[in-house]
């Protein structure tokens, strides 16, 4: 994809098989997720839905019908934590360098707000300083690390705990 004409628009039911191909596709470069792979197709299509059904923000970013990327922000188990939402986001390897990040970051925001959120937290590796700097621009703040907090074929890395207040 030289030239990426995308659109980044709210997930639908139409977007889960490609969306849970390139879930496997960024979890098997074992450097972005904490899965190497993606989970059975039920398990991803069950947390899909379920985001659908509670109102949380699930984006995907299209290239024509393909599916290279997403952003979701999930809930957070108990009642004391339900103003927090969750972010994951990928992009496909072609799909990157593109400002498709940045237009799935600012959705996923947008929305959680909107759904009265009044914060999101993230983790990053520390040795994924392009991914540290997105979420920065965006606001998000460190709040500490996250000491082993991925193992990945017997190697430990450090986490950025990260979070943006409303």
């Amino acid at each position: 994809m030289t030239s990426l004409e995308a659109a980044v628009a709210d997930a639908r039911e139409g977007d889960y098989p490609g969306l849970h191909a390139a879930l496997d596709v960024v979890a098997r470069e074992k450097r972005f997720l904490a899965a190497t792979t993606a989970p059975p197709y039920e398990r991803s299509v069950a947390f899909y839905r379920a985001l659908a059904d509670g109102g949380w923000p699930h984006l995907v970013a299209r290239v024509g019908a393909q599916v290279v990327g997403w952003v979701d922000v999930a809930p957070i188990f108990g009642q004391s934590r339900a103003h927090i939402g969750l972010l994951g986001i990928g992009l496909v390897p072609e799909a990157r360098g593109h400002g498709l990040g940045a237009q799935l970051m600012q959705g996923a925001i947008d929305r959680s707000w909107a759904r009265g959120l009044t914060r999101i937290e993230l983790t990053v590796r520390t040795d994924n300083p392009t991914a540290r700097r997105l979420y920065e621009r965006f606001g998000f703040e460190h709040e500490g690390i996250v000491r082993r907090g991925s193992l990945i074929d017997g190697e430990y890395r450090d986490l950025h705990a990260m979070a943006l207040l409303r």
